[in-house]
C-alpha cells in the first residue's frame, strides 16, 4: 500500500484528479485522518483546523497529484410536503440538509423524521450520497457558530 503525503485541499480540480477517496457526510469532516483512496493508496490528511470536504473538491498531494473527493451513498430521508415550511423547521434544529428541486434530504434520525411526519410531511428512506448546503458563512456544517468576518462581527 503506498503511503502518499497530503498537501492541501482544492476546489473544482476534479478533472484533474489521479483518483478519488469516497467518504460519507461524517467521514468528510476532519483535520487529520489517514484515508484510502478507491485505488488502494493510503495517505494522510493534516489540516492545520478542522474543516469539510465537499463532494467534487480535490486534495493537493506534495508531489502534486490531486485525489477527487466523492460523497458516499449513505442512508438518507428524503422529504416530500410543503417544502419551505419544512426548511424552516429542519433549520431551526440545525439539521444538515440538501435541497433538490422537489425534496429536501437529511440524514436518518428518528427524532427529526417524528417532526416531520407530524408536520405533514412525506418521508422516504433512501440511500444515496448526501451534500447538505454549505450555511451562510460557507461552512458545510452547522453545529459551529465560530464564522471568523462575517457581517454580524
Amino acid at each position: 500500500m503506498t503511503v502518499l503525503p497530503f498537501a492541501q485541499i482544492l476546489h473544482d480540480h476534479a478533472h484533474e484528479c489521479v483518483t478519488t477517496v469516497t467518504l460519507d457526510y461524517a467521514s468528510r469532516f476532519l483535520r487529520r485522518k489517514r484515508l484510502l483512496t478507491d485505488a488502494g493508496w493510503a495517505f494522510v490528511v493534516d489540516l492545520e483546523k478542522t474543516c469539510s470536504l465537499d463532494h467534487g473538491a480535490a486534495l493537493e498531494l506534495t508531489d502534486g497529484r490531486m485525489i477527487g473527493v466523492r460523497a458516499a451513498v449513505e442512508p438518507v430521508l428524503d422529504v416530500t410536503g410543503d417544502l419551505p415550511r419544512l426548511a424552516w423547521h429542519i433549520g431551526n434544529r440545525h439539521t444538515p440538509c440538501q435541497i433538490l428541486p422537489d425534496r429536501l434530504r437529511i440524514q436518518r434520525d428518528p427524532v427529526i423524521r417524528h417532526m416531520l411526519e407530524h408536520l405533514g410531511a412525506g418521508i422516504s428512506e433512501v440511500d444515496a450520497p448526501f451534500t447538505p448546503e454549505g450555511g451562510a458563512y460557507g461552512h458545510g456544517r452547522t453545529h459551529s457558530h465560530e464564522h471568523g468576518a462575517s457581517a454580524h462581527v
